[in-house]
């Protein structure tokens, strides 16, 4: 009998285990099983800089959003990126800005978005005109050193 009661007990802690690892699994992806409601804008990017799918949209330091698609606009030949952004943030102006930055020195890039002083506000489908591309240190070094070398 004592032998069951252990084998139960294992069993017990396994299943626990098996289900700590898929809310870990989960957490880690971002999924959200239901799909709170968003509203889509848009943005063009002369350069997204290793800009990905599912990065933060962010204001203030607080994330609004998550990009959700990153593709090239074939009229204009710049990225097009597709943000949704949360419902609750209904306030953003239409003459918004956005900008790709990168999370420390080395780390991920994400959105920043600074609010506009106009009352009219971003609804499903806006563009926000405003954009400012993400700052590539490669370009960055050779810009330096080609005008070191011709001077």
């Amino acid at each position: 009998m004592r032998t069951r009661n252990v084998e139960i007990l294992v069993g017990i802690f396994l299943v626990a285990g098996m289900l700590a690892v898929l809310a870990l699994a989960v957490n880690v992806s971002g999924y959200s099983g239901a799909n709170s409601d968003t509203y889509k804008v848009y943005a063009h990017f002369d350069n997204i800089g290793g800009l990905t799918n599912k990065a933060e949209v962010t204001l203030a330091g607080v994330q609004i959003g998550t990009v959700t698609d990153i593709s090239i606009d074939s009229q204009l030949l710049v990225a097009k990126v597709e943000m949704e952004i949360f419902s609750e943030v209904n306030y953003l102006s239409i003459d918004s800005s956005v900008q790709i930055l990168t999370s420390g020195l080395l780390g991920g890039k994400y959105i920043g978005l600074s609010v506009g002083a106009e009352e009219e506000v971003l609804v499903d489908g806006s563009l926000i005109e405003d954009s400012q591309s993400a700052l590539v240190l490669e370009e960055l070094i050779g810009k330096f050193l080609f005008d070191k070398v011709s001077d």
